[in-house]
């Protein structure tokens, strides 16, 4: 009886593996099919696999998917897949699939759209797919199976960064090699020698020893004239900015096209999240310092305030009229003029932190000390008025936020419209924010395309930079202006600059994780760029006092670090951005790629972003800045 029972087994294993075989070979009969599993169609764009999904046997079913980056979404039809007919045994249905995020795929049948089987899979970029829908009929039930098995492997999409990352890597540690050695008195000494023979020679005969930085200048100048009266300039502030605007420029011209170089589409964090609230920060650390030493020099409040409203003026025109995205719908018009946007953002928040730290700002003395019963919070109690008057601003953030009621939105709305939220509130994007801009501003003067119509394929025309969020940068700027506090009310007093940054760094992070609960999108105000959400302003303060603390470690305390080759666009700020905006789409910054290679992409958004870092160094070395 054993005997038998083997038998049989292995009868029905070599019957199941012959029908698989016969399965197989009808595939391969179909014309084209085995093209189809074995190469990689022309028209599969970036970050797409194929999919071939195989109805053996059975009824037709509609397949339906969901990307996991799509919270709380309402699955999207894929493809409908016929059934098997006396002719065709089985169908096949060939789709392209996103490759970005996992997604889940759902099997209805066609007729009584009930669920069949679900399958979630991460699929590759440029991968081949095959998934086998088996349907039997077993005493009158049927029986389903889904089998997803793997034609062809995907790329690696992510050789190209490491590729990159090993080149500027291997750069910067020859620069840094080079530095190090040029600095050695010997090798110094040997290259002034080559480069001046006449004036070492003179050097050497009159037994002064090695030249001096004056004499180095070659300008005969007096020893004295090197020591300045003029207080030096913070390098870590040029660099933190230089350092922001670099990756912002990076992320601007495309970042590789990889998904984690552009914006999130609605709540959480990417790469390019973060450089402009840093830029903000930065820019409200240089207002206290700058006007702090230009009323030391005796100029006149008056004065710096027509000096605030002239720049905010010309910052504004230049983002209506120079960088304006509605130039991609054709010739710019007052019909579809994008009325807000990085720029005029700049302009406001410099405008509000200016005027609020003008209304009780005092010059602060060079030969200033702390001390007191208060001393420990002077650079807060000292300004207790401006902590009031942002307090409130925040209050109206709130409050509008919340309670404002939206025209078919539920109150306090926060979500992305579209098919978030299951697709009930299709054209409620931003919820309040999204409104008032729409009422204020006109729908056809904000912009067209933000980034929730990716996943969230929303409709409604949103602007990131609108006025709302407009609060919550100035709240935003005014944190950084508390950072340019610190620097001057201890200036070279390093321990204390570093634990205050450090202190206020973990404030913003507790705040953080309350609002948030330590989630993306289950907090009471989750992160969320589009909206500028008050969680979003102290997360990225958190990262931004943390990192300035590093760098303003490494480059004015310890001199470790140079700054370069941040420090050198950091030092001409507004002609990069203009520029790179103007010249973004003329040689050498841009030319005719494979549109659908990440690695062609990103080595020409990373050659153009490292062309502007030269241009700003050129400027540099011949001293020319345009400032507004």
């Amino acid at each position: 009886m054993a005997s038998g029972g083997s038998l049989s087994a292995l009868c029905l294993a070599l019957l199941g593996s012959a029908l698989l075989l016969a399965v197989r070979s009808i595939a391969s009969a179909v014309p084209g099919q085995d093209d189809l599993s074995r190469e990689r169609p022309l028209e599969l764009k970036m970050d797409q696999a194929l999919l071939l999904i195989h109805n053996v046997g059975g009824e037709s079913f509609t397949v339906y998917w969901l990307s996991d980056h799509c919270y709380q979404c309402l699955y999207q039809r894929l493809v409908i897949v016929p059934g098997a007919v006396t002719s065709r045994p089985f169908n096949v249905a060939a789709v392209p699939v996103d490759s970005q995020h996992p997604v889940t795929l759902q099997l209805n049948d066609t007729a009584k759209n009930q669920e069949m089987c679900r399958v979630h899979y991460s699929f590759g970029e440029f991968g081949n797919y095959s998934l086998w829908v088996r349907q039997s009929l077993f005493g009158g039930v049927r029986a389903v199976s889904c089998e997803l098995i793997v034609n062809k492997s995907p790329v690696s999409s992510s050789l190209p960064i490491l590729l990159a990352v090993l080149f500027y890597g291997g750069v910067g540690i020859i620069w840094t090699l080079g530095y190090f050695v040029v600095r050695l008195g010997p090798v110094r000494n040997w290259i002034y020698k080559k480069m001046n023979p006449v004036e070492t020679d003179r050097l050497i005969n009159s037994e002064l020893g090695s030249p001096n930085r004056a004499d180095a200048g070659g300008q005969g100048a007096h020893p004295g004239a090197w020591s300045s009266s003029v207080p030096q300039r913070l390098r870590s502030l040029d660099t933190f900015r230089g350092l922001s605007l670099i990756i912002m420029v990076f992320v601007n011209y495309g970042g590789g096209k990889y998904w984690f170089f552009k914006h999130e589409s609605w709540n959480g964090l990417t790469l390019a999240d973060l450089v402009f609230p840093w830029f903000v920060f930065i820019m409200g650390t240089s207002i206290f310092l700058s006007l702090n030493s230009m009323l030391r020099k005796g100029c006149s409040k008056w004065r710096l305030l027509l000096k605030v409203l002239w720049r905010s003026f010309l910052l504004f025109l230049i983002g209506v009229f120079v960088i304006n995205p509605n130039y991609c719908l054709g010739p710019l018009s007052l019909s579809n003029l994008r009325i807000f946007g990085v720029l005029q953002r700049l302009s406001l928040t410099y405008l509000v932190v200016s005027v609020l730290e003008l209304l009780f700002i005092k010059a602060m003395p060079n030969n200033f000390t702390s001390g007191g019963a208060w001393a420990p919070l002077q650079d807060v109690v000292m300004y207790w008025p401006q902590w009031i008057l942002v307090i409130l601003l925040e209050t109206v953030w709130l409050c509008l936020t919340f309670l404002l009621p939206v025209p078919d939105c539920p109150l306090g709305y926060l979500g992305p419209g579209g098919i978030g939220d299951f697709g009930q509130y299709p054209n409620c994007t931003g919820g309040a924010a999204g409104y008032i801009d729409r009422t204020v501003l006109g729908e056809e003067h904000i912009y067209q395309h933000p980034s929730s119509n990716v996943i969230y394929q929303s409709t409604v025309a949103y602007d990131p930079e609108g006025l709302l969020g407009t609060i919550n940068a100035v709240v935003l700027a005014f944190l950084g202006l508390q950072a340019g506090k610190i620097l001057l009310f201890y200036k070279d007093q390093h321990n204390q600059i570093i634990r205050r940054f450090f202190i206020w760094g973990i404030i913003m992070g507790i705040i953080s994780a309350i609002l948030t609960k330590c989630s993306q999108n289950e907090g009471f105000i989750p992160i969320n760029k589009n909206l500028w959400s008050i969680s979003y302003v102290t997360t990225l303060c958190c990262f931004a006092f943390l990192l300035l603390l590093l760098i303003y470690y490494l480059v004015d305390v310890k001199k470790l670090w140079s700054g370069a080759p941040f420090v050198f666009p950091g030092m001409n700020s507004i002609l990069v951005y203009v520029g790179h905006e103007v010249f973004e789409n003329y040689f050498p910054f841009k030319w005719k790629i494979d549109n659908r290679s990440h690695g062609q992409h990103l080595a020409q958004n990373l050659v153009a972003t490292s062309l502007w870092v030269l241009i700003s160094y050129v400027l540099y070395k011949r001293r020319i800045f345009w400032k507004i």
